[in-house]
């Protein structure tokens, strides 16, 4: 009998269309640790209304989703990410206009970022680029407003964690090279300091942190419409052949 909460990610909380988007699951695993950030690394694509079992893992202070023997994700503590600097709410505002995935978009039903959600059903953040050092490290952005229907039951003010596990997740895809090439999360590292609030806007900020070979690193981080800090996160996709999800 384990310890933890059992976890299923339910359909509305998509990436691909058949599995999970990666922020939620990794967000929804990281909530079975003691408050603090988090690193997640996922092994497999995270199914759909399948019940997993949350199990304490390997590392010291660890624990695993597991599908039978399948692991589908791994949770541990970590170091907090550094933050991207931020962004004016009308700068982000008007950065969505240039957002690469209204024109093409592999995964348009994603839950964080997909242009087929409806309003108040996907979150709908459409990152624009900002600027661009010179160097490759690209900044994009965009505004987010948590609809109602995404409340914690307990705190019905707040989104769930999850939540704001994804809305940090995708729009680092959108930093990096997802309009190149198809990624996928493999790992993300968030602290969420304050939860977001349900109806608030806020800005959502990316950054690109340079690639390797099949991987590609970014970060990311939330900010309430005045520019105080809520919460940052670091991610590492890996490319993938579109076959295998589209």
């Amino acid at each position: 009998m384990s310890e933890y909460e059992a976890l299923t990610v339910p359909a509305r909380f998509n990436g691909p269309t058949s599995s999970g988007n990666g922020g939620w699951t990794a967000g929804a695993i990281a909530s079975r640790l003691a408050p603090g950030p988090a690193r997640v690394m996922l092994r497999v694509p995270p199914p759909l209304d399948v019940e997993l079992d949350v199990v304490a893992g390997d590392l010291a202070g660890s624990v695993e989703a597991r599908r039978g023997d399948t692991v589908v994700g791994i949770a541990a503590p970590a170091e907090a990410p550094a933050p991207v600097e931020p962004v004016a709410a009308d700068v982000a505002r008007e950065a969505e206009r240039r957002y690469s995935g209204l024109t093409s978009h592999p995964f348009p039903m994603c839950f964080a970022c997909g242009t087929g959600r409806a309003q108040g059903d996907g979150l709908r953040i459409f990152p624009g680029r900002v600027d661009d050092d010179g160097e490759g490290r690209v900044r994009v952005a965009a505004t987010w407003t948590p609809d109602a229907s995404l409340a914690d039951p307990e705190s019905p003010d707040v989104t769930t964690l999850p939540v704001a596990w994804a809305a940090l997740d995708c729009i680092g895809g959108w930093a990096g090279d997802l309009e190149e090439r198809l990624m996928v999360l493999g790992s993300m590292t968030a602290e969420v300091s304050e939860l977001p609030r349900v109806g608030e806007e806020y800005v959502v900020v990316g950054g690109s942190r340079g690639d390797d070979g099949r991987k590609t690193f970014t970060a990311s981080s939330l900010y309430t419409a005045d520019g105080r800090l809520l919460a940052s996160a670091e991610h590492v996709w890996f490319a993938v052949d579109p076959k295998d999800f589209l």
